[in-house]
């Protein structure tokens, strides 16, 4: 039986191009004489996971996918609490059968442990409801911040990379500390993949990708992001832990609450995307295996002409190189990116 495919991660922060580059590159690898083996991607943003969230997290409709099969998409209700264990078990589950089928698998996706989830061998320590349940009192009651500086003194890693903010992730850090009495950050393998894999990242100017952020969040609710939202409170969506937090679904709540309107909701939608694609950006800057690719977007966010194009053959590049150096080991090379 011969060996599965290569496998490609393409990550980094949001609004960069990864969908383009993926499906891109997938139609790279399936030409020429020896075309590879089909490819498949696997979603690893953990937004993308909810049903009926396509508006607000940039989803491919079905037609955008151009027939290549995804997964890990529209497979949580808007009630339902995103765990990155959870989701661990059924994406290795997924890589598994696309394996089977003989075909590569491209994880694609800026939800950082999510991706290390599938590429490294990570476990995930359990939980303790007690201990979970006390720690959101207090977070409700002295303020998520009290709690991340708590962490920030016993655990100053995973402080530095958990939003102040974002009271899930702190409180999770915290349980995990006091479950195992030892810091969450040690949970956290070296950056070693369980299955050969290329990581690659777009890497365009801070400007430039501003602007894409910008253009991106006021499309979203030009194209119908507060009547998606309406329709997902009739689902539940209130009601859900993780699903109403997310960036451009809370801030289509507060239009709906009448706390925003639309052109505050979107430049709020901007401003929280771009704090997250600075968070992106350092998590995946930790990471020696990704290889970063400049890119060229013109001020209002779109590609410049042809540097889509020229993304794709240096990531084509990078991955059959990869190849060639698995199957003979000390015949890669260390020639400088175009």
């Amino acid at each position: 039986m011969s060996p599965a495919p290569l496998r490609v991660a393409v990550v980094g922060p949001t609004a960069t191009g990864k969908s383009d580059l993926a499906l891109d590159l997938v139609a790279a690898l399936g030409e020429g004489p020896s075309s590879a083996a089909p490819a498949e991607v696997l979603n690893a943003d953990a937004s993308q996971l909810y049903r009926g969230m396509d508006i607000g997290t940039a989803k491919l409709s079905l037609a955008e996918r151009r027939g290549t099969p995804h997964h890990q998409l529209d497979v949580l209700s808007v009630r339902d609490e995103a765990s990155v264990a959870a989701y661990q078990a059924a994406a290795r589950s997924d890589l598994e059968a696309v394996a089977a089928r003989g075909a590569r698998a491209l994880i694609v996706g800026g939800s950082g442990l999510y991706v290390r989830a599938l590429t490294d061998a990570l476990e995930f320590p359990g939980t303790d409801p007690a201990v979970r349940a006390a720690l959101e009192a207090r977070a409700q009651q002295e303020g998520t911040r009290r709690l991340w500086e708590e962490l920030r003194e016993s655990d100053p890693a995973s402080a530095a990379r958990i939003d102040p903010a974002n009271t899930r992730r702190v409180v999770r850090a915290l349980e995990v500390q006091a479950v195992t009495a030892r810091p969450f950050s040690a949970s956290l393998p070296r950056y070693e993949d369980v299955v050969p894999t290329v990581h690659l990242a777009l890497r365009p100017g801070s400007e430039a990708l501003n602007a894409r952020i910008e253009q991106r969040a006021r499309r979203m609710f030009a194209e119908g992001l507060v009547e998606e939202t309406e329709a997902l409170t009739a689902q539940g969506l209130r009601e859900g832990t993780t699903a109403p937090r997310a960036i451009g679904y809370a801030q289509a709540l507060a239009v709906l609450d009448g706390t925003m309107s639309v052109p505050e909701a979107a430049e709020a939608t901007a401003a929280a995307t771009r704090r997250l694609a600075s968070r992106q950006v350092k998590w995946f800057r930790r990471d020696p295996r990704v290889t970063w690719i400049d890119v060229a977007l013109a001020p209002d966010g779109s590609w410049c002409p042809g540097e889509r194009e020229r993304a794709t053959a240096v990531a084509l590049r990078l991955v059959r190189e990869r190849e060639q150096a698995d199957s003979h080991p000390g015949s890669g090379t260390t020639d400088a990116l175009p």
